[in-house]
């Protein structure tokens, strides 16, 4: 495929596919991601975030044309069996991240899932009559708002843009390594008891978490041989966090 070929006719006479795309989108989408997280943990209201999901999801379609889109990975499964390993692995990898969390920082502040639980999952505590409502929203949330969007955004199109320029892993090196540090917004920079603080130790652990997952993913796409295998592990991995958290956690 030649590489112009990628861009919709529109775009195409404008600009070209590569990385400096990829890099304009993420400063594009990522900063104000950043910035609306931080401030929905003081606030409580994370609306404006499903907004950015959403603008990752139809980015693709704005963007690309046909064989773009097939190119990112938006294309039918060719291994189906990996569709359910991808799911499997996604949950594996949560365990994974929720243990090491609970054995290094327990209960407090500075471990990554209880901090997510107290500032972007539910207002305040929940009776147990609550829990299963809540986990069923947060459960149906968190397995199609972001994983959808993130991994057509950064698995798709961020990776086919750097792709084009480095290769396929460099790529996922460079997408997951932006998948990561916006995720700092999350967990890392937190805000406690009306201060904020910058975990330094806990805050390079999650990234490095984040990180690895990320590449995960990618390999769930490579072996689905679509975006489809990356958003269903991601998929997986927020239904386990969701998990953890309303039956652990809170």
């Amino acid at each position: 495929m030649q590489y112009r070929s990628i861009l919709n006719k529109f775009w195409g006479k404008n600009i070209k596919f590569n990385w400096i795309l990829g890099l304009v989108m993420i400063i594009a989408l990522g900063i104000p991601r950043f910035i609306i997280v931080l401030k929905s943990n003081i606030t409580g209201n994370y609306y404006y975030i499903f907004l950015i999901f959403l603008t990752m999801w139809f980015l693709p379609f704005i963007f690309l044309s046909k064989k773009g889109r097939k190119f990112i990975g938006i294309t039918r499964v060719k291994n189906k069996m990996w569709v359910l390993y991808s799911f499997l692995i996604g949950i594996g990898i949560c365990v994974i991240v929720y243990f090491i969390g609970v054995l290094l920082y327990d209960g407090t502040i500075h471990n990554w899932f209880v901090y997510i639980s107290k500032y972007q999952t539910a207002p305040g505590d929940i009776n147990s009559s609550q829990r299963l409502t809540y986990f069923i929203i947060g459960g149906i949330m968190s397995m199609t708002f972001s994983p959808i969007g993130e991994e057509l955004f950064y698995r798709g199109f961020v990776h086919g843009s750097f792709q084009v320029n480095v290769g396929d892993n460099k790529a996922s090196c460079l997408d997951s390594l932006a998948f990561a540090v916006t995720h700092l917004a999350h967990f890392g920079i937190v805000y406690n008891s009306g201060n904020w603080k910058f975990l330094i130790i806990p805050a390079i652990l999650w990234v490095l978490l984040m990180f690895i997952t990320s590449r995960i993913f990618y390999i769930c796409k490579k072996k689905t041989g679509s975006i489809l295998g990356a958003v269903i592990s991601h998929a997986g991995f927020n239904i386990t966090m969701m998990y953890f958290i309303f039956y652990h956690i809170l």
